[in-house]
């Protein structure tokens, strides 16, 4: 099937930011930052500690980028109610990050705020930003969750950040996409390239659940933009990703008992890329 061109930027997000073909991105998950329900008074160095931690055996394992995420921060705002600390932090582990590691960089504010995203992005050095829902709207965790371009794409070109690229899920997880039930996955994965999105991803139903090799299919077909999967990535599905896809963002399957929660096990990283290597030469 051939695909379909829905805007004029043509560049190759992927090829531009990794230098590469196909990226394996390690999921950076961040402890509860101060201001989250879940923060119980450890110090901010406790914090950052942990971050650098899980990204030292993502980057020695192999792995090509990090994106930087407040998982911690459960249970996530709606992006007008995300405090000026959330940026805060994430830029300081950022920050950390780039001049520790040297690997690109992207960030992803929960939920769905891309305006902090760029510019945590901005301040601490990150290539790209994860956005959960760039168009249309659905109907979340969190509420109703309406997608963000236009103020964000805006808010951007105000910082004279248009370096930062947008990776944009397709048929976002944990939440109901009935309101947008008329429009087909394939349109709703041309309507983020229609929004100036630069890489698509797509997911499964939840934290660490994969999409299907038909969605991944169907998605990929959709747009000329490079496609991520960005759930439930193991060493038993790797190879058929990365044959469909430009990469994958891999978190809960390389984490101690393949949970989000815990801290990266080594072990976990070595075994998925010496799967990798079987199939591809990264």
């Amino acid at each position: 099937m051939t695909k379909q061109r829905i805007s004029d930027r043509s560049s190759n997000a992927i090829k531009d930011i990794f230098g590469r073909d196909k990226a394996l991105i390690g999921m950076v998950h961040c402890p509860a930052f101060p201001g989250a329900p879940r923060y119980r008074g450890e110090s901010v160095d406790a914090i950052y500690d942990a971050c650098m931690r899980d990204a030292e055996h993502l980057v020695a394992g192999g792995l090509h980028g990090l994106l930087v995420e407040n998982h911690g921060d459960i249970p996530f705002s709606k992006p007008e109610d995300i405090g000026p600390e959330t940026a805060a932090f994430l830029s300081v582990v950022t920050d950390r990050l780039r001049s520790g590691f040297g690997v690109p960089l992207g960030i992803n504010v929960l939920a769905n705020a891309p305006l902090p995203a760029f510019a945590t992005a901005m301040a601490g050095g990150a290539a790209f930003i994860r956005v959960n829902q760039w168009a249309n709207a659905y109907v979340a965790n969190e509420g109703f969750m309406e997608g963000r371009a236009a103020e964000a794409l805006r808010y951007r070109s105000a910082l004279r950040a248009d370096h930062i690229r947008v990776f944009a899920d397709a048929h976002v997880k944990h939440g109901s996409h009935a309101i947008v039930a008329d429009r087909s996955i394939p349109e709703l994965a041309r309507d983020l390239a229609f929004f100036d999105a630069d890489c698509i991803i797509a997911t499964g139903q939840r934290t660490g659940n994969s999409a299907t090799m038909e969605e991944i299919e169907e998605v990929g077909a959709a747009t000329h933009l490079p496609l991520l999967v960005g759930s439930g990535v193991s060493e038993d599905n790797v190879l058929d990703i990365l044959a469909r896809t430009s990469g994958a963002i891999v978190a809960s399957s390389l984490k101690e008992g393949g949970v989000w929660w815990n801290p990266v096990e080594p072990a976990r990283v070595r075994r998925f890329m010496e799967r990798v290597r079987e199939g591809f030469d990264v």
